[in-house]
């Protein structure tokens, strides 16, 4: 059975893979497991006797396998252009040292945890991911420069979030209130409750002389249509958003119009009740509480945090914005873009800050557009049409047409592969609407001093990776 994150040695690397700094919690790891990891990593960026292009890892060079001095060496590449990066895994295992890599890279920096044991691999990726959230609430920016000028805060950070290679305390906020700059002073400062209490991610004493609490309900789309006006892929992912400014310890209680906990209350709604996928929450809530009956009770964090994510897939749902392109080559040198846009939303809603991206000819000129409504601006460094709309209503259709001239001869299809076009893009945010009909039925606030709470709710439905294939025609 795989143990808790258990991390002996974590090493900072700059992008050079130097080490900056590291910590040794337990003594079982050799100091050449650093060196043999970066061994590792440029023998996956590198093809074993097959020559290849110099390329940047980072700011370290994987030199050709050819000899040094060859005068048909390439420039250096940037590591987007190595194709065989997608090799590295962010979890190795080294059977000759008989010890475990697992790393995340953050701003040409790596933060690499060694350990010798069967860890929970998951458990200690997010370990470094919530490391690196510590670092820039204390630094704003996570660099070279900055690990560079805080090594003292740094390592009293690291003994405070990690005990023996276990995972302690990974709260920020809780941290910046015993932990400051100013930490070499000769008062030690006294750790605050919350460090010791259950509720480690809220400080006591917390005041505020208006209680309120925002809930946005935010969902993005994500939608793919292929050429031939199929949708391929349909799915929405939701956040729901809190920023709580609430006084003392309050008890939250949230209720969704969620199917289960609907039918598990023996409840019926007038309006549309939904099946939630994939949700995953905030440590802050109780989940005995929620796997019993569905209710989402929690005490919560001062300030702005995720409460849950969520996922639904919605192939039954039509598009809210649908686009068909056509395009027309009437001849060698001429092509014409006939664009129509519907919105399949309710009339009273709008959809704002449209903006549909057109790929157009890389050697189209002489731009002729004519449009019911917004701006249609060409851009020729992204071979594209920018069509913008500050806000249109449900339920209207729009079009737009364009005419380009084509200077170059292009060939025939006959004579070559056709050159592959991006998709239609399409940008868009409706206030006021969830695409999967998540609706809050309830928001209680409740506390022992008895205040009263203003609770404040909102929606929002945004675009995601919305693409429309476009079939060019030649």
């Amino acid at each position: 059975m795989t143990s808790p994150a258990v991390c002996s040695v974590l090493h900072i690397l700059d992008g050079n893979m130097k080490k900056l700094l590291s910590r040794d919690w337990r003594g079982d790891i050799s100091p050449a497991c650093i060196d043999r990891f970066v061994a590792r990593v440029w023998q996956t960026l590198c093809l074993q006797d097959t020559p290849i292009t110099p390329t940047w890892l980072g700011e370290i060079v994987v030199r050709p396998l050819s000899t040094p001095n060859s005068a048909s060496a390439e420039p250096y590449a940037t590591v987007q252009d190595a194709e065989s990066e997608s090799e590295l895994k962010p979890v190795m295992y080294d059977s000759d040292a008989e010890v475990s890599y697992v790393y995340i890279t953050h701003n040409n920096l790596y933060l690499l945890a060694i350990t010798k044991s069967n860890c929970n691999a998951a458990a200690l990726l997010t370990f470094l991911h919530r490391l690196v959230d510590i670092f820039r609430h204390y630094f704003k920016t996570l660099e070279e420069e900055s690990i560079r000028d805080n090594f003292v805060i740094i390592y009293e950070l690291l003994d405070e979030v990690m005990d023996n290679g276990y995972p302690q305390f990974t709260e920020a906020k809780i941290l910046s209130e015993f932990i400051t700059v100013g930490a070499h002073q000769l008062i030690a400062p006294k750790a605050p409750m919350a460090v010791t209490n259950a509720v480690s991610w809220r400080s006591e004493g917390i005041r505020y002389q208006k209680n309120e609490v925002f809930l946005d309900v935010v969902e993005s789309l994500n939608i793919v249509v292929n050429a031939a006006g199929q949708v391929v892929n349909s799915e929405t992912f939701g956040a729901l958003r809190l920023r709580a400014y609430l006084s003392g310890m309050p008890e939250c209680k949230l209720g969704l119009n969620d199917k289960i906990m609907l039918h598990a209350q023996n409840r019926s709604t007038k309006g549309k009740s939904v099946e939630l996928d994939d949700i995953k929450f905030h440590q802050c809530v109780r989940l005995a509480r929620f796997e019993n009956d569905r209710t989402i009770s929690f005490i919560p964090p001062d300030g702005h945090f995720d409460l849950m994510n969520y996922r639904i897939s919605t192939a039954n749902v039509k598009p809210l914005i649908w686009i068909e392109a056509s395009v027309n080559r009437p001849s060698r040198s001429r092509v014409e873009y006939v664009v129509k846009v519907r919105t399949h939303f309710k009339s009273r809603l709008q959809a704002t800050g449209v903006e549909i991206k057109l790929p157009v000819s890389s050697d189209a000129t002489s731009p002729e557009v004519n449009t019911g409504l917004g701006s249609v601006a060409y851009v020729p460094e992204q071979e594209a049409m920018l069509w913008k709309i500050k806000s249109v209503q449900g339920g209207k259709e729009i079009m737009m047409r364009a005419k380009f001239s084509l200077p170059s001869v292009s060939a025939l299809e006959d004579d070559g592969p056709v050159q592959k076009k991006p998709p239609i893009t399409c940008k868009f945010e409706i206030p006021y609407y969830t695409v999967s009909g998540v609706q809050v039925r309830y928001l209680k606030v409740l506390e022992r001093s008895g205040y009263q709470a203003l609770p404040w709710v909102r929606y929002i439905t945004k675009s995601g990776n919305y693409e429309f294939r476009l079939d060019h025609g030649y």
